[in-house]
């Protein structure tokens, strides 16, 4: 059903249907061009460095990517993946680097092919459906990389306390009033 409630047929309508839904959903903040460490300096963090990417990070989510997963609109399948991580470890941990600095990845890489998922209620209604997305394989690798280099940063500098439980690797915040009893 479009906006005034009347039932559409064509494919084409369909998908703009759905597509202003999504948008309403998936709305940024950030303009296209700012970088998530724009204006941070080292003072900013008490004089420590900002993490980095290291190459020894890149080859395990290789080896680990399931290839029977479809690749995304970069073409790169995950078996070649698969099979050129120790090739292609050092060559990506570098293009993972600077697109953290800069905070810019390859344009194939931010692209996704979107696919409405119904959830449940009435199929008529657009908004019973989610947006799945289809993205390149080497951009999730990217954003699996950066959280254990973030999260590695944050534990060396104690940024996080042993107090936090959710949210943190092997905690959980079920545990958190079982300590406060504990205390």
């Amino acid at each position: 059903m479009n906006n005034n409630g009347d039932l559409i047929s064509t494919d084409e309508e369909k998908a703009e249907v759905l597509s202003n839904i999504f948008a309403l959903v998936f709305t940024g903040s950030l303009s296209p061009h700012s970088s998530p460490v724009d204006g941070l300096k080292d003072e900013d963090h008490r004089g420590k460095a900002l993490p980095t990417v290291m190459q020894d990070q890149v080859p395990d989510p290789l080896r680990n990517l399931n290839v029977s997963l479809s690749m995304g609109p970069d073409e790169m399948h995950p078996r070649v993946l698969r099979k050129l991580a120790n090739v292609i470890a050092k060559p990506l941990s570098m293009r993972f680097e600077r697109s953290w600095q800069s905070g810019e990845v390859p344009g194939k890489w931010e692209k996704g092919h979107f696919v409405p998922m119904f959830k449940k209620g009435r199929k008529e209604d657009p908004w019973n459906y989610w947006s799945l997305s289809l993205t390149s394989v080497p951009g999730k690798i990217l954003q699996q990389v950066l959280l254990e280099a973030m999260l590695r940063h944050m534990g060396e500098r104690e940024v996080i306390q042993d107090s936090q439980r959710g949210f943190t690797k092997g905690k959980s915040c079920l545990t958190n009033g079982f300590l406060r009893c504990r205390d």
